[in-house]
């Protein structure tokens, strides 16, 4: 009989001690997971500032050179006009720039080059004010999942793009599955995994090649019946020249939107290297996307600490009329960051 204690002794014990080995095993883990969460949180106010230097150097090297100058001339407004185009803001907003800048000289409103040049910032920051650059995620039905749909063309980033998001998503304490729609990039998928590992989150894949629309509407339905908060859908990487994949994102949209599903944010991924391309981009998603009156809802613009052509958000903003939302400035989870249009105006005319 006191064998029989014993042996039941040993056994509780030893099962004891392997529940608590796995505990401590799963610390680590989740405390990984909420490492990378945590530093999804948006970079300090410093980000644009100190990695925007190409975009800077372009534009604050005529800066300096027309505050310098003992008075407004005509070669004031060709060096002013060259900045602005070298920076991609594009024709039509470069003249209305210049428009408003010479009347105010002609008014005497502005005199002094150091005048124009604070007129100028003041003008670009009111152009980028009040535009909503929140994500939406809007509540509902624990079955019914927003869906964010993210669109661009190859090589922007819009994968690896899903991935931070994804985690930030985490971080903020949401339960996130993403949907690796593009089944025509090889490793497409196997990138979104990795991202989805790294990020806590669930994924669902189709085959390669496979029917994108399929895999989006297959992943809203497990998001609904597993009662998961947000769905990130990754798409193909078509050409926005290309009308069959076009024709393709078109029915991708409209079946993400049946179902359980609520598409509460449809992004564009856009490379801030491409410059003006990138509003003929704009105009072709935004047509593709377009169901019951709404397409597009933001912009996410990528490689922006790398390209001297930051002016393109004013391009967007002021002739498509879309919100930048998200900008990419570095490789890191922490590198993709809420856009902040006084901090990156700031910077443009950050003279050091």
């Amino acid at each position: 009989m006191i064998y029989i204690i014993l042996i039941a002794v040993v056994l509780v014990f030893g099962v004891g001690v392997v529940l608590w080995s796995r505990r401590r095993a799963m610390k680590p883990a989740r405390s990984a997971v909420s490492a990378s969460v945590d530093s999804a949180a948006p970079a300090g106010s410093p980000a644009l500032r100190t990695r925007m230097s190409k975009a800077r150097s372009a534009f604050s090297g005529a800066l300096v050179r027309i505050s310098t100058r003992s008075g407004i001339t005509s070669e004031t407004w060709v060096e002013l006009e060259e900045a602005l185009l070298l920076a991609d803001v594009g024709v039509r907003v470069a003249d209305e720039l210049l428009a408003g800048l010479r009347a105010g000289v002609k008014a005497k409103e502005i005199v002094e080059p150091t005048q124009l040049v604070a007129a100028l910032q003041s003008e670009m920051n009111a152009r980028l004010a009040g535009a909503d650059r929140s994500l939406h995620f809007v509540a509902g039905e624990t079955d019914s999942p927003n869906v964010w749909l993210f669109v661009g063309v190859n090589g922007v980033g819009k994968t690896t793009t899903i991935g931070k998001v994804a985690a930030q998503q985490r971080g903020a304490g949401r339960t996130v599955l993403l949907a690796a729609g593009d089944t025509f990039r090889a490793a497409a998928a196997e990138q979104l995994a990795a991202w989805a590992e790294r990020s806590g989150s669930e994924m669902v894949r189709g085959n390669d090649g496979g029917d994108p629309s399929a895999v989006i509407f297959d992943a809203i339905e497990r998001a609904s019946a597993r009662h998961i908060d947000l769905v990130l859908a990754d798409t193909a990487g078509r050409l926005h020249t290309k009308s069959n994949l076009m024709d393709e994102l078109r029915k991708v949209r409209r079946v993400a939107a049946k179902g359980k599903g609520r598409v509460t944010e449809v992004l564009l991924v856009i490379d801030a290297t491409t410059g003006q391309n990138g509003l003929a981009q704009a105009r072709e998603f935004g047509a593709a996307t377009m169901t019951d009156g709404t397409g597009l809802t933001g912009v996410v613009l990528t490689k922006l600490d790398g390209s001297a052509k930051g002016g393109i958000v004013f391009a967007i903003e002021t002739e498509l009329g879309l919100p930048v939302k998200l900008v990419g400035v570095g490789e890191t989870i922490t590198d993709l960051v809420p856009f902040d249009p006084a901090e990156f105006v700031d910077a443009l005319f950050q003279i050091s």
